[in-house]
């Protein structure tokens, strides 16, 4: 009989495909996540699950009577899964590591881009029929080559992005890490994160979210950065006091942000909407086709491996 698995978002077809040739497969076709008291019904009713952000398997979820072996999470972010209380209850966790690193490195980069240059703006002005023609110092933006960068967290999306600075717009690189981390290309690692704020002229984040990393970019962290300063964000929402960001932008304390993510998704606070300095993209992190089903095809490979007893390859 085939062990029975639950897939919380419909994933490519591809990956649908190889799932129910092995597996009875249950598919939530809804873009909700789990609540809390779903993620608990499903550990008592499924032996695997395939979930992704959003659904809600906090401590609370992880009760008696629990069926499920593996959760193979579909990202590389996994700060909706209490991990902790998962491994208490003889649940597995595995993520989606590498194969998400150049697709959200290079959505860091178009937010650089997009936000320094403008880009929001000025499409918003041509799709409004208020463009009256070109002009020397029409929607002058910030010069991208040359400028210094600043990675919040240097793991493998952090290097990435800072590889793309450095060798694609001749970006001096600083960065902040709480343990040593040595990389293979020109980049300082400076001691605080206070010091990276203020003096660098683009910061982007790009560390793992929960945990303590929750507001790791507060009043504070905002408060060192340069008048001209640009705030980038393809990490997690959580990482960031939002209320202190909106803050920093109205007060023109920073010259502006690029939001891939956001603390409460799909939820997106009015006032960054009603900002022309701020760039919002809709979780567009790893949003390639190719690049989804990798994922898919990884977080199975996981489960597969948990079915055939064998260590799970991306266990976290």
């Amino acid at each position: 009989m085939k062990k029975k698995l639950l897939i919380t978002r419909r994933l490519p077809d591809a990956n649908l495909a190889a799932a129910r040739a092995r597996y009875d497969v249950t598919l939530r076709d809804t873009a909700d996540g789990l609540t809390v008291t779903e993620a608990a019904a499903a550990l008592r009713d499924y032996d695997a699950i395939l979930p992704t952000l959003g659904d809600q398997f906090t401590a609370d979820a992880f009760g008696d009577d629990i069926r499920c072996g593996v959760l193979a999470n579909f990202g590389v972010g996994y700060n909706h899964i209490d991990a902790v209380a998962a491994a208490k209850a003889g649940v597995a966790v595995s993520n989606t590591p590498d194969v998400v690193t150049d697709a959200t490195a290079d959505i860091g980069l178009t937010l650089i881009l997009s936000t320094c240059r403008r880009a929001g703006e000025g499409e918003r002005l041509v799709r409004a029929d208020q463009w009256d023609g070109w002009g020397p110092t029409q929607m002058l933006g910030t010069h991208v080559t040359g400028k210094t960068v600043g990675i919040v967290g240097m793991g493998r999306i952090g290097q990435a992005v800072a590889r793309r600075c450095h060798f694609g717009f001749e970006m001096p690189v600083k960065y902040y890490n709480r343990s040593q981390k040595p990389v293979e290309f020109p980049a300082e690692q400076v001691a605080t994160l206070t010091e990276l704020m203020g003096t660098c002229d683009i910061i982007v984040v790009t560390v793992p979210g929960g945990g303590g990393n929750t507001h790791l970019i507060d009043a504070n962290a905002l408060a060192a950065m340069r008048p001209e300063g640009i705030f980038v964000n393809i990490a997690r929402g959580d990482v960031v006091d939002e209320d202190a960001l909106i803050a920093a932008l109205q007060s023109g304390q920073i010259a502006g942000a690029g939001l891939d993510v956001f603390a409460s998704e799909p939820i997106v606070p009015d006032a960054f909407r009603a900002m022309e300095n701020v760039v919002l993209l809709p979780h567009l992190g790893t949003a390639a086709l190719e690049v989804r089903e990798a994922m898919g095809q990884m977080a199975l490979d996981n489960i597969i491996a948990w079915d055939e007893g064998r260590p799970l390859p991306q266990v976290v």
